[in-house]
């Protein structure tokens, strides 16, 4: 018996060749490797299928105009272009929180959040929530009251702490327990962590 004829999609990628790369985990030879030549239709007309796009953000209150690929995370634009390695890439995946960053001052997590989703935006960091030299005081907090131990979650902690306290300056620890609850602490030191934002709180009051 004859075989079938193992025909051709349009962009050069047999069906049977897909189903095995899929199988084989070769998805990315077998498939995204032929697209990096094509376009795709727009209002625009045809543009490449990996644009990149220049975008402009204001982070830490300065105007920076970057070029960005299509899939790329506001995280690793911070961290692998701007330099800014405050928020800590862990997880990777949404999960603990150690990357929050303040977009137009609410709390994210920059690891799930693509770059170009951010254009025009304001972006805030750890690096830039000192002011003339003097911490914050949610820093000063997490500093006096020993809010942390290895150290890695603690700019995830105090992003979503600042953001928390400018909305609500006289919490219960219930509700800062639910405030925090979105990021996580491997060492276990949330005693110590509510802590400090009870103190945070007492101090951007002037307690």
């Amino acid at each position: 018996m004859d075989k079938k004829p193992n025909r051709k999609d349009p962009g050069g990628v047999s069906r049977r060749d897909f189903i095995k790369g899929v199988g084989r985990g070769a998805l990315g030879t077998a498939v995204l490797a032929p697209l990096r030549g094509q376009t795709i239709g727009t209002k625009k007309g045809r543009v490449p299928v990996y644009e990149r796009k220049t975008i402009t953000l204001i982070v830490n209150a300065k105007k920076i105009d970057l070029a960005v690929e299509a899939n790329e995370t506001l995280l690793d634009a911070l961290r692998d272009r701007l330099d800014l390695t405050g928020a800590k890439k862990v997880c990777d995946r949404g999960e603990c929180g150690g990357c929050t960053v303040l977009l137009d001052d609410v709390p994210v997590y920059a690891c799930m959040t693509l770059a170009v989703r951010a254009d025009g935006k304001t972006v805030k960091t750890v690096e830039g929530l000192a002011e003339g030299g003097k911490l914050h005081p949610v820093q000063e907090a997490f500093i006096e009251k020993d809010g942390y131990q290895c150290g890695y979650c603690t700019p995830g902690f105090i992003m979503t702490t600042s953001a928390f306290l400018e909305k609500n300056p006289a919490p219960s620890l219930d509700e800062i327990k639910l405030a925090l609850s979105g990021n996580l602490c491997r060492c276990g030191n949330y005693a110590k962590i509510c802590g400090a934002v009870d103190t945070a709180a007492k101090k951007m009051k002037g307690a």
